[in-house]
């Protein structure tokens, strides 16, 4: 149920979008299920700070919102998180480990006294799933697997609509990055630290340093790829294909019509798809449509106010 002012408008959704080195805040138009205007706030995040830092940032990008708004709140999180509860489940994943174990629900309605009364808390690429399927490039498909590509690799297997997380036709969680390829975790290969090292490897004598802590990120590496050089192309193709052969059985066992990619790193669009097309052609449905996102960053607010309304998530 939606709240409503008094005079009988629905009144706006606040939503959270939490990542590794930046929150957003905004409030959703309920009738439109777009930001309202001037509303949209991205703050910086230290994923490596400690559990006061950490919530005391979202809250004071929350806290920013103008008021009149639901006090449910809708607020998207990557994983490992115990989102019915909202407890964070960070221990040994490298970022945001201060919150392994701390009730961050609690935490953050204490500090949004009076604003915030539940938080209904879903992982960030069910958001931007959702998003995708009421907005955006996965509207109109029954079933479809959404991937967000970014430091790693995240994924949502939807069914009308609704993330699927068990079964035998999605991968365990439906995570995608629980794969294996080419005998080896799937972020090993396609994630921003496996394609330096790859790159790495492949300019091993050349003038780059091979270590990929110190080489060229990623978006180097993109802008390499497209003024020629081999290395930096393959580096591409390789991670991308590999991510096709590895998600291809799954494509066929949950019977998705589409995929739709997002994230920072689908911004090389025109690196990435060919490689996943060619991936996912060694499976069950060879010609099944990969399509880039149409509203990447709107996704995971939309997708977080939907849940909000529907009122999933913890108290």
């Amino acid at each position: 149920m939606t709240a409503a002012r008094a005079g009988g408008a629905p009144v706006p959704v606040p939503v959270l979008d939490v990542g590794g080195t930046h929150v957003t805040a905004a409030l959703m138009d309920p009738g439109t299920s777009r930001p309202v205007p001037s509303t949209v706030l991205r703050r910086p995040l230290r994923a490596h700070g400690g559990a006061d830092e950490i919530l005391d940032a979202i809250a004071s990008a929350a806290s920013e919102l103008p008021a009149g708004h639901g006090t449910r709140w809708g607020v998207a999180m990557p994983g490992p998180f115990d989102y019915p509860t909202g407890v964070g489940r960070f221990a040994g994943v490298g970022k945001f480990e201060s919150l392994a174990g701390v009730d961050v629900g609690a935490g953050l309605r204490e500090r949004l006294t009076g604003r915030a009364e539940r938080l209904c808390f879903l992982n960030d690429a069910d958001a931007f799933a959702i998003g995708e399927y009421r907005a955006g490039a996965a509207r109109g498909h029954e079933r479809v697997v959404c991937l967000t590509l970014g430091t790693g690799v995240g994924s949502s297997f939807l069914s009308a609509g609704r993330p699927v997380h068990t079964g035998p036709s999605v991968p365990p969680s439906g995570h995608v990055h629980r794969l294996t390829v080419h005998g080896r975790p799937l972020e090993d290969t396609v994630s921003r630290r496996g394609i330096r090292a790859l790159y790495g490897r492949l300019t091993a004598n050349d003038e780059d340093d091979p270590d990929e802590q110190h080489g060229p990120d990623v978006h180097e590496i993109a802008l390499r790829a497209v003024q020629g050089e081999a290395a930096a192309a393959e580096a591409f193709r390789y991670a991308f294909d590999a991510l096709g052969r590895a998600l291809a059985p799954w494509i066929g066992l949950f019977e998705a019509t589409a995929v739709v990619v997002g994230g920072s790193m689908a911004q090389s669009w025109h690196l990435i798809h060919p490689a996943l097309t060619a991936g996912l052609a060694t499976g069950e449905r060879p010609d099944v449509p990969v399509l880039p996102a149409l509203r990447p960053a709107e996704a995971p607010l939309i997708g977080a106010a939907h849940w909000a309304r529907r009122g999933q998530g913890a108290p």
